[in-house]
């Protein structure tokens, strides 16, 4: 059976896979369940059908996981992980909660998960295929079961209480678990599919990324990534729910336990101008020179604007008063290259305007001034199969990229 004519994955046949496989064997799972052996058997049935692979080598004396059922119950334990943490939360916050079994609804969860982005019913309803009534039933056994509302109405719409909001959080990694065990049993038959999404800030866009989905692609041509150039707080909410595999650029101080970070490479801050600029020939560069230009910088809120203000702070120096201040490197390259404007900047975010000659650096060194660049990762995640081949591809660019 083609992957495209498979059942969906269903995260109650997950529960009830995973209790088998604790158990070792149907009897003693449907015992546990409180459920007749022909419909734990049925279920697993449906789950290796929607796999397209066997997960049990069924035995006298057992049943024992293949390859395949080791890897999905990896998945499936720490889906099961995320949604005990949200009961857990739902009874510690006084709700005599229901059901447990009403979370293991593929679409309930998703239907949960739209509504905290679109904040409208009607719009979750439409992208779902769904009446509005029946995205609303959704919503409401999932409150039922937690015992209060994860959603709260206001003139914006539809938005999650601040439990819900945790709550829809962890949702979301629930989907994102599910959608990563398809990729990972593809992998144990060689192939590397599936979706990965970056969240890909300046300082890495111009060589490591690129080259690096190019050299992933090349061997794993049915991949397909996402990169988002979202502002960073946004990237690291997508990284906590698991919309994003993981972010590349610039480190940022962590304020988050959740989260983690490796340095790929070091990056100095150079001041470029454009070839033929008053300054680009000048080999005694003073304070006052520069304040003679214009300049386009990153916004005030910035790392980099932090780090340039502490070097002039440093040297006794007023602050520098941009003309333009700008996040996108486009406008940023224009005005370079068709003005006396200046910049402070990674060499390597304007590496083919420095390369072909359009821009270079001027002789005024900013010491001090070097950015780490490496990768954020949600602490204890589990990458699929294609996050980890482009983050180990990534690796292998950014050490290319250091110079000699």
């Amino acid at each position: 059976m083609e992957p495209r004519d498979r059942p969906p994955l269903s995260l109650r046949h997950l529960h009830v896979f995973n209790v088998v496989a604790a158990a070792g064997g149907v009897r003693r799972g449907a015992e546990a369940l409180y459920r007749a052996s022909s419909a734990v058997t049925r279920a697993i049935n449906r789950l290796e059908a929607a796999l397209g692979v066997a997960l049990f080598e069924r035995k006298g004396t057992g049943m024992l996981l293949t390859a395949a059922g080791e890897t999905v119950r990896v998945r499936t334990e720490r889906i099961q992980t995320e949604l005990a943490a949200v009961l857990d939360e739902a009874r510690q916050r006084g709700g005599r909660t229901g059901n447990p079994g009403v979370l293991y609804h593929t679409g309930r969860l998703t239907n949960a998960a739209l509504l905290a982005d679109v904040h409208h019913m009607s719009t979750v309803a439409h992208q779902q295929g769904l009446t509005q009534p029946a995205v609303s039933a959704a919503i409401s056994r999932l409150e039922q079961c937690l015992a209060q509302p994860i959603f709260q109405r206001t003139p914006r719409g539809m938005i999650p209480t601040p439990a819900g909001e945790r709550w829809v959080m962890r949702f979301k990694r629930v989907l994102a678990e599910l959608r990563n065990i398809e990729a990972d049993v593809a992998a144990l038959n060689g192939a590397i599919e599936g979706v990965v999404t970056v969240g890909a800030l300046p300082l890495i866009r111009t060589l490591v990324l690129p080259r690096a989905i190019a050299e992933v692609l090349a061997r794993h041509p049915r991949l397909r990534i996402r990169t988002l150039e979202s502002p960073y707080g946004d990237l690291c909410a997508g990284l906590l729910s698991a919309e994003v595999d993981f972010i590349l650029g610039a480190l940022r101080p962590l304020h988050d336990k959740s989260l983690s970070t490796e340095v790929l490479l070091h990056e100095d801050i150079v001041l470029l101008a454009r070839t033929g600029h008053p300054l680009a020939a000048r080999r005694d560069i003073g304070f006052d020179d520069l304040r003679a230009y214009p300049w386009v910088l990153s916004r005030a809120s910035s790392p980099l604007r932090y780090q340039l203000n502490d070097f002039f702070r440093a040297y006794g120096q007023p602050l520098l008063e941009p003309s333009v201040e700008t996040a996108d490197l486009a406008t940023l390259r224009g005005l370079l290259l068709h003005s006396n404007m200046l910049t402070a900047l990674s060499r390597h975010q304007m590496h083919y305007e420095v390369a072909s000659g359009g821009l270079q650096a001027l002789d005024f060194p900013l010491d001090g001034m070097q950015r780490e660049i490496g990768v954020t990762v949600r602490a204890g995640a589990r990458l699929s199969p294609g996050a980890h081949a482009l983050l180990q591809e990534v690796r292998a660019q950014a050490l290319l990229a250091v110079p000699a």
